[in-house]
């Protein structure tokens, strides 16, 4: 049996290629589909079946493109409820390829129609030697059972599908199995995913918290309780896939723009995302424009903080970053690019257009404004289990997924009406809605500078002027040796 891995780290995915004899099935196809053809082929694999473990939420199948291209037949759990022809299957179902055998096993819980696929490599053994996980069980963590409220399901309903789908399917297996699932650490479709891409069934039954011996009750109330916010593309996406995406070829090339058109396009409901690194956003950027770049979780982060249907202009350093950043928006369904500024920021700033500036602070230099510095405010944008485990003293808490949103329910003027001299908020228990003020300085930190970036981004179109942002982040602050503090979030 030939069996590949393909992980792509900007969404935490994982998709996989497997084949026998000539045969192949590609499962949790990511949208741009080449890597698989150009992988079968170079195999000498032909690909029959495209079998996705669930209706994704976070990023966008190929699974209508591939099977296109390659005639392949689609396949789904029987409740899926797709809007083009596919193939339904339920427990017990075996499809083969060669001389292995995939059979189903319905593993409803992260959604209603999911499924798991068992391998059975009949040169091998008569047992499974691997299973595909899906977004059931993760390595150290399992789905989260909360995404589907608008089927109809609620969340305790869900979770305890889960454990059923845990402890009467997938527990009964052998320790020796092979754990792949369809993400990784950063997904946002788990809580506590490990960086590791696979593991055994035997593994994770001694350290995954998820499959501890509890009762059903108990593990329903446990999946239940602080949930992070679904981000707002997963409905979205989830929909997509259901009804099977556009192929990318499909998809316009965004024009270049010369920068007095970006500039009327500004004013006029476009939003301008830089997707540079927050080093060069620093030293100068298009003011009022979205920061989130190509270096991280791109997609998943544009997916989140860029409403649907917004008309985008790109700034990039050059031409094939423009490429790259259409085609990872593509990758979470964000297909509204409507063209990039020519000549980057460089022409920008010839052109006479103002510059607008974010200076990059390292950890040292925070500490010492810390001290001299008694107006000084400290934002950490990360999730709130990450402020927990530690963060800068005086820090206030809003995750950057919700920066947005907190800003909105915050009057800026009666904000800015809070002396100078007020305690920070993080020790006055004033809490205005974000809880931040916008006539102080305003130091931006999170892991290590990408996702605080962003966020000042964000604030700086609304009234915040003396920004900063904090190269390293909480990483580098705990590795010089500084004082952390471990507490609840704001």
């Amino acid at each position: 049996m030939y069996f590949k891995q393909f992980y792509l780290g900007c969404l935490a995915h994982a998709s996989y290629l497997m084949g026998s004899e000539g045969e192949a099935v590609v499962v949790d196809p990511q949208r741009d589909v080449d890597q698989y053809l150009q992988e079968a082929s170079a195999q000498g694999l032909k690909i029959k079946y495209v079998i996705e473990t669930h209706l994704h939420a976070d990023f966008v199948s190929g699974h209508r493109e591939l099977a296109a291209r390659t005639g392949a037949e689609i396949v789904f759990g029987e409740k899926a409820g797709a809007a083009f022809a596919y193939r339904p299957v339920k427990d017990g179902d075996e499809i083969r390829i060669g001389k292995v055998t995939l059979r189903i096993l319905e593993t409803p819980g992260h959604t209603p129609e999911s499924i798991c696929i068992c391998v059975l490599d009949k040169e091998i053994s008569d047992t499974p030697v691997k299973v595909l996980t899906g977004d059931t069980l993760f390595i150290g963590d399992v789905g989260r059972p909360d995404l589907v409220g608008s089927k109809g399901y609620t969340a305790p309903q869900m979770a305890g599908l889960l454990y059923d789908s845990l402890h009467e399917k997938l527990l009964t297996l052998e320790d020796s199995v092979e754990v792949y699932p369809a993400h990784g650490a950063g997904s946002m479709c788990g809580r506590n995913i490990s960086k590791d891409t696979s593991s055994t069934l035997g593994e994770q039954r001694r350290f995954n918290y998820a499959l501890r011996p509890m009762s059903r009750e108990d593990f329903i109330a446990m999946m239940t309780t602080d949930l992070p916010e679904a981000p707002a593309y997963f409905s979205r996406d989830a929909e997509i896939n259901r009804t099977g995406a556009e192929a990318l070829q499909q998809l316009p090339r965004p024009k270049g723009l010369s920068p007095a058109e970006v500039n009327a396009h500004s004013g006029h409901g476009h939003l301008v995302l830089d997707v540079r690194n927050e080093a060069a956003f620093g030293a100068g950027h298009v003011p009022g424009a979205l920061q989130i770049g190509l270096g991280g979780q791109f997609a998943s982060w544009a997916g989140c903080l860029i409403p649907a249907g917004t008309p985008l202009i790109l700034v990039a350093e050059e031409s094939a970053k423009v490429d790259e950043a259409v085609l990872r928006l593509a990758r979470v369904g964000v297909e509204s690019v409507k063209g990039f500024l020519e000549g980057g920021v460089y022409a920008w700033d010839k052109a006479g257009f103002p510059l607008a500036k974010v200076p990059q602070i390292p950890v040292d230099e925070l500490r010492h404004r810390l001290e001299e510095q008694p107006q000084l405010q400290v934002l950490d944008v990360r999730r709130p289990g990450e402020y927990q485990n530690g963060h800068v003293p005086c820090a206030v808490n809003v995750p950057l997924s919700n920066l947005s949103e907190r800003i909105s329910r915050t009057s800026v003027k009666e904000m800015e009406t809070v002396p100078a001299t007020q305690n920070r908020p993080g020790s006055s228990g004033i809490d205005t809605g974000l809880a931040v003020y916008p006539n102080r300085p305003l130091a931006v930190i999170c892991q290590g500078g990408y996702r605080s970036s962003a966020a000042t981004s964000i604030l700086s179109p609304h009234g915040f002027e003396n920004l900063f942002n904090v190269v390293g982040g909480t990483s580098a602050w705990i590795a010089a040796g500084f004082p952390v503090e471990k507490s609840g979030s704001h």
